[in-house]
């Protein structure tokens, strides 16, 4: 039989379901495995300032590319990680988690090695990932190659987070394995007569409805239906909405697509839409709260159709195992063969600019879009950011990054870096606030290392805008020193020169804009440079914020 190391076999493993670079930082337990991915002129090596933008940056990458993977190395390195590996499992992603561990002889010993707590536990920092992982594994000899096989496919399977511990004298331990079949990566088949019963009801619930309509959610964007979804909404041709967590996951260019539809934060005009509304089609729904606009997503259960990757549930009856990926093809199917028509009129917008020479939020996020290519990738930070992007009038083909369920300040620039190592050909634009940058911001080093070409936007208003929203807006805590943002590139190395494998980014605009027409004036120079690294500082007024923001404070306070 041929034999192949437990540490190639880990990295051909990531290359079958697609990953091509790997973000992490070395550590003495993770050094040889890294040799590997160094020597592979396959892959790229991530190269992160810290492990836990390392795990953000496998977070942006996994949504673009499907998975990604992050290296680590043993305690120290693989607890900074966590909180980034969290948001991934919270947010339904498949990133591989590798920490190199010591070697099998001082771990069976209990020796009381660095990076340890010193009492001969080297399964403690396993067990705490467990609890975050959808399948995790601290490999042995004569599991390591069906371990790691397990864990990649099951993470893959249920887009969840994986944890594979990796001790370092496993690493280039040959092993002697038959000729390995491709990984499993099928999801099961429906069960027969159960989805055909769901199928028999949900046309009958459809044929009945008046005023259906289509909410699309974040699940349809994990599990990559995009286009079995696109085929239903043209084939039915319902109103449909987006969740926030499903932005991006309908082309908004469709006659059917209505906007965004979040309870109490949704535009007025949209909550009239949907009230009107007698049969609600869920598609890949997820109830929480940022999501719903605080459980204010008033869907009547009794005239809901919900359509999941795990089951289907139509008026309060569940039909489990009856996953949307092979149903909503057979429902679209099912339909008749002509759209039906709806007259509502044109789509609502957000309130137009208001007059005034600030760069307020009600001017950004409306005259944005005049500058963004299509296929872009919008990122915007956990605050302002994020929630302004709901009705955002994005180009065709546009994805957007946000984090409405785990929540973690900081996140938009690391998943900014991975989403753009992973699409290279589509222009990315980093929307973040002062006081998430500060947080993350070494990872525009990386940006620049990588040579990469995002146009960045700091929205400098003076503080933790959103806390403040929420609580305390005179407190010190919700304050901290300014920095000279604008420099930030010339900080970080733009101009230094550099011997790297992808070379430095080529820059363009670096400087503040305080003003409407100097934004406009910088935009155009911008969109001339595709191919630099552009890095904004848009100063606007303290306490402004988006309305939809504003509206979930509110409810906020109501609860």
């Amino acid at each position: 039989m041929p034999a192949i190391t437990i540490g190639q076999h880990l990295i051909n493993r990531l290359k079958e379901v697609g990953i091509d670079t790997i973000f992490g930082v070395p550590g003495d337990f993770n050094m040889p495995l890294l040799d590997i991915i160094e020597e592979d002129k396959e892959l790229t090596w991530g190269n992160n300032a810290n492990e836990l933008n390392a795990s953000y940056a496998a977070d942006g990458y996994a949504r673009i590319r499907g998975a990604g993977a992050v290296v680590t190395t043993f305690g120290v390195g693989e607890l900074s990680a966590v909180n980034g590996l969290a948001g991934a499992y919270s947010e339904m992603l498949p990133v591989i988690h590798i920490v190199g561990t010591p070697n099998t002889k001082s771990q069976a010993s209990g020796a009381m090695l660095h990076h340890s707590l010193g009492d001969g536990n080297f399964d403690v920092f396993h067990q705490m990932s467990a609890m975050i992982s959808c399948a995790s594994s601290h490999l042995k000899k004569n599991n390591a190659i069906t371990e790691i096989d397990r864990v990649i496919s099951t993470a893959v399977r249920s887009k969840r987070t994986g944890y594979i511990g990796l001790p370092i004298d496993l690493i280039h331990y040959e092993v002697n394995v038959p000729e390995l079949p491709p990984l499993s990566l099928e999801i099961p088949k429906n069960p027969v007569q159960t989805q055909e019963l769901a199928l028999k009801v949900c046309l009958e619930a459809i044929s009945k409805a008046k005023h259906p309509v289509i909410v699309v959610d974040g699940c349809v964007l994990r599990h990559h239906a995009e286009k079995i979804t696109e085929d239903f909404i043209k084939r039915s041709g319902f109103p449909t909405y987006v969740a926030p967590m499903g932005k991006g996951a309908v082309d908004e260019t469709l006659p059917q697509y209505r906007g965004c539809y979040s309870g109490c934060v949704s535009l007025d005009a949209i909550n009239e839409e949907i009230e009107k509304a007698d049969l609600f089609i869920e598609i890949g729904s997820i109830k929480s709260d940022f999501n719903t606009g605080n459980f204010s997503y008033a869907l009547d259960p009794t005239k809901t159709i919900t359509l999941h990757s795990f089951a289907t549930i139509v008026f309060c009856a569940e039909y489990q195992k009856v996953s949307m990926l092979e149903f909503l093809p057979l429902l679209t199917a099912a339909l008749p063969k002509e759209p039906r028509v709806f007259n509502l009129g044109p789509r609502h917008q957000p309130l137009a600019i208001q007059e005034g020479t600030e760069i307020t939020h009600n001017y950004l996020w409306n005259k944005v879009p005049e500058f963004i290519d299509e296929n872009a990738i919008i990122c915007g930070e956990t605050g302002t950011s994020e929630f302004a992007t709901l009705n955002l009038n994005g180009p065709k083909g546009a994805s957007y990054i946000t984090q409405f369920l785990w929540g973690s300040i900081g996140f938009s620039v690391g998943a900014a870096l991975g989403a753009a190592i992973a699409d290279r050909k589509r222009r990315l634009y980093l929307f973040v606030g002062d006081g998430s940058f500060q947080l993350t911001a070494q990872e525009i080093s990386v940006m620049l290392h990588h040579g990469l070409t995002p146009v960045v936007f700091l929205l400098n208003n003076d503080g933790y805008t959103i806390e403040k929203l929420i609580h305390g807006p005179d407190m010190a805590y919700n304050n901290f020193q300014m920095w000279n943002y604008n420099k930030a590139l010339d900080f970080f190395g733009a101009h230094l020169e550099r011997n790297t494998k992808a070379g430095c980014s080529k820059v363009g605009f670096e400087g503040k804009v305080s003003t409407r027409a100097e934004f406009e004036a910088v935009m155009k120079d911008i969109q001339a440079q595709p191919d630099k690294m552009h890095f904004v500082e848009l100063v606007m007024p303290r306490m402004d914020a988006p309305r939809e923001l504003v509206r979930l404070v509110e409810k906020s306070e109501n609860r």
